[in-house]
């Protein structure tokens, strides 16, 4: 077997990513060509993944990214097994590839995701190829939870990413005066992130929803021996409280809690003679 050379060792990793060990390895199993080590560490991370495709990933980052004319947003989940690898170069380096991907393609879904080829960074493989090399990489099971995309042709989109990337929001906002409305876009996405509503406004709250608060409020009421007859006004109050923990419009503003968001739209659009509202919004929060 010819010798193998701390040069050639070097060029694998730089080419791989792959530690320097398991390099040497693959140099030795493959009598030092290259390209045979090459494939031979992709088929060992393939391997790895499907060993580790029953493992929890639950831990990982989001990845947001915006395109230059903010008429366009991605917003993924990218998992792994351990805050030690989730805060990694490697890592946090293959969610923004992948990020930046879906942005430049304009891709909806993770599913679509998997087929598009990532860049000579990552070996020109496919995004599902490249989870199962970065699996043999980084040691742990790596998976693409979920991705959505929006795109407006009527204002734009922002978004907010909380310290750390374990919480994010892209928000669409209508709007005709797009530059003027950044700034509160972006509070919006803030709002989104940090206050958790599930709906823009309380006419799309699912009936079911509606239905089972109904009942948990009556319940509550009539265990806490309230007479019948102010049993449904106390449940319609209570109904009340509940529209304005989940609906984004009427939750109160996180920069201005006298205020609620819907206010907060109206009183720009006022002083800015501007048509604005909020279209729809994506929260995404890790592990959840």
């Amino acid at each position: 077997m010819s010798q193998i050379s701390a040069k050639d060792v070097k060029d694998l990793r730089d080419k791989t990513g792959v530690g320097m060990m398991d390099c040497k390895k693959a140099l030795e199993e493959t009598g030092g060509d290259m390209q045979k080590a090459i494939e031979y560490l992709r088929k060992k991370g393939a391997a790895l993944a499907a060993k580790r495709a029953g493992r929890e990933a639950s831990e990982g980052m989001i990845a947001i990214r915006i395109s230059d004319d903010n008429t366009s947003g991605v917003i993924i989940e990218l998992n792994c097994e351990t805050d030690f690898v989730a805060r990694g170069d490697d890592f946090t380096g293959f969610a923004a590839a992948i990020a930046d991907l879906a942005l430049e393609n304009g891709i909806a879904s993770a599913e679509a995701m998997m087929s598009l080829k990532l860049g000579e960074a990552y070996g020109n493989e496919s995004v599902e190829d490249s989870i199962k090399t970065m699996t043999g990489r980084l040691g742990e099971k790596i998976d693409l939870k979920r991705l959505s995309l929006l795109q407006t042709s009527t204002g734009i989109i922002a978004s907010y990413i909380h310290p750390g990337s374990q919480l994010g929001a892209i928000v669409e906002l209508a709007t005709d005066k797009p530059a003027e409305s950044a700034e509160l876009a972006r509070d919006i996405a803030m709002q989104v992130a940090a206050s958790s509503p599930i709906v823009v406004d309380r006419s799309v709250v699912p009936a079911e929803n509606i239905e089972k608060e109904k009942e948990i409020f009556r319940q509550q009421a009539l265990s806490q021996g309230k007479p019948e007859q102010f049993v449904e006004k106390i449940v319609t109050g209570r109904l009340e409280k509940y529209y304005q923990e989940v609906v984004l419009l009427e939750q109160p503003f996180i920069k201005d809690s006298n205020s609620r968001v819907q206010g907060v739209l109206e009183e720009f659009a006022r002083k800015n003679g501007a048509a604005v509202s909020v279209t729809r919004f994506v929260r995404y929060q890790l592990g959840a």
